[in-house]
């Protein structure tokens, strides 16, 4: 009976020790803290992934550098890692892959370091169901905001940092300033050329999402600067993505005499349409091409002189002021250019400035929530106030964050890649001093 007796407190004991302890484990400090980034590496969208990961990586081995970030909950500072997986620019892949970094690589937070929306928007109903915050550097505003609205939930865990195209922010509010849209550009720009030409121009843009909003604005602004769009109401300049012959669009532009085209495209369509444009004798005075013309990768792509005189938007330059826009441990824009050449061998990708500015935000964020819990750090997303190598950030209540851009332009350099796109409009103080515009553009 005794013997019965102290087995049975063993068994007890033994039972006790295993699910007393499966019950309530001591919690292990993690080893880091892990970001994702399902991105577009590779693809179409190349030109946009690989500059904004870049300058996340770089902000990532900066705050590395001293240490990594304080996290309150575990009483000391945890090194960070940004996980990458290439997209391929494919919205479905990113979809995908957004999923494998939450379950197979259990990153805190998930990015897209520079992408359109048609790009984030299949991630964030992932970043929904795991209630894993997801920052993305994409835009426009408008899509952005009308794309939450549509859905239920509203995209609780999602964020955007990006730009607008024509929506004026609230009088008196804290994005009320000059260079906040897209439209303010454009009108600088068509201000400055407009007496020199005949006041008609020719619009185009993909006939996707992204490309759809910019036409419903852009034409307007336009006619509001006094120009005669040729064909708005046909919708005349939307195509498909990939489409080979432009030659009716391009027709009805040079019957028209167009002297400025203005577009939103990936930098592969507008170049098919620029060199088609060539072929076919049509020299505008004057080009706009967002989105394409933005990365050196693309327009280097174009061929011949097609690049010189095109113009764009742009939203960071390495003569950003590096006391309005610091980095961390002492980066400043002109090193964190400087080090994607030296990286590199290629001229200044924007993008890296928008990378590492969206990671310092986040960098803030996980530490004044103190802790890597998802709703914890999607609540101090919300409340950032906080100054980066980019802008100073602040997000509104539909979590969205602006910030300006400048007007730039390809011309030809000595240097060995022969092009570069300084700026040529600035429209606030802290980005520094503009070249000189070249108007008309020359052609050979």
């Amino acid at each position: 009976m005794k013997k019965f007796l102290i087995i049975s407190l063993a068994i007890i004991l033994v039972t006790a020790l295993i699910f007393g302890g499966c019950g309530k484990p001591a919690e292990e400090v993690p080893d880091e803290i892990r970001f994702g980034d399902p991105g577009c590496i590779t693809g179409i969208y190349s030109g946009f992934g690989t500059g904004g990961n870049f300058g996340f990586q770089t902000a990532v081995d900066d705050i590395n550098s001293l240490g990594g970030i304080y996290v309150e909950e575990h009483g000391k500072k945890l090194p960070v890692r940004l996980i990458t997986f290439d997209c391929e620019s494919d919205p479905i892949k990113a979809a995908t892959l957004g999923e494998d970094l939450i379950l197979s690589e259990d990153v805190h937070v998930l990015v897209q370091c520079i992408g359109p929306l048609t790009i984030t928007a299949p991630v964030s109903p992932v970043a929904d169901r795991y209630e894993i915050p997801y920052v993305g550097l994409a835009g426009p505003m408008e899509q952005f905001k009308s794309m939450r609205k549509d859905v239920t939930p509203s995209w609780p865990y999602s964020w955007c940092i990006a730009f607008a195209i024509a929506t004026p922010y609230p009088p008196g509010s804290f994005w009320d300033k000059p260079g906040m849209t897209m439209a303010d550009m454009a009108l600088e720009w068509l201000k400055t050329i407009a007496p020199e030409t005949n006041l008609r121009a020719g619009a185009y843009a993909t006939d996707d999402p992204d490309g759809r909003g910019w036409y419903a604005l852009m034409p307007g602004i336009l006619e509001d600067a006094g120009f005669t769009v040729s064909g708005k109401e046909e919708e005349l300049g939307l195509f498909p993505i990939g489409t080979t012959d432009f030659s009716a669009i391009i027709n009805d532009w040079i019957a028209d005499d167009c002297d400025i085209i203005i577009g939103n495209a990936p930098g592969v369509d507008t170049g098919v349409l620029l060199r088609q444009c060539r072929e076919m004798g049509f020299k505008p005075k004057a080009i706009w091409a967002a989105k394409a013309a933005i990365f050196y990768q693309d327009v280097s792509s174009w061929g011949g002189d097609i690049p010189n005189g095109v113009c764009t938007d742009r939203w960071w330059y390495p003569t950003f002021d590096p006391i309005v826009c610091a980095g961390i441990a002492g980066r400043t824009p002109q090193s964190l250019a400087d080090y994607w050449t030296e990286r590199t061998g290629t001229p200044l990708n924007p993008g890296i400035g928008l990378g590492y500015a969206m990671a310092q935000a986040l960098f803030d964020s996980v530490e004044r929530a103190g802790t890597l819990d998802g709703p914890a750090i999607n609540t101090a997303i919300g409340e950032t106030d906080l100054p980066t190598i980019l802008y100073h950030f602040r997000f509104d209540d539909e979590q969205f964050a602006g910030y300006p851009m400048f007007l730039a332009q390809w011309q030809k350099t000595d240097e060995p890649w022969v092009w570069e796109c300084p700026i040529i409009f600035t429209p606030q103080p802290h980005m520094g001093e503009a070249t000189d515009f070249i108007f008309p553009i020359p052609y050979d």
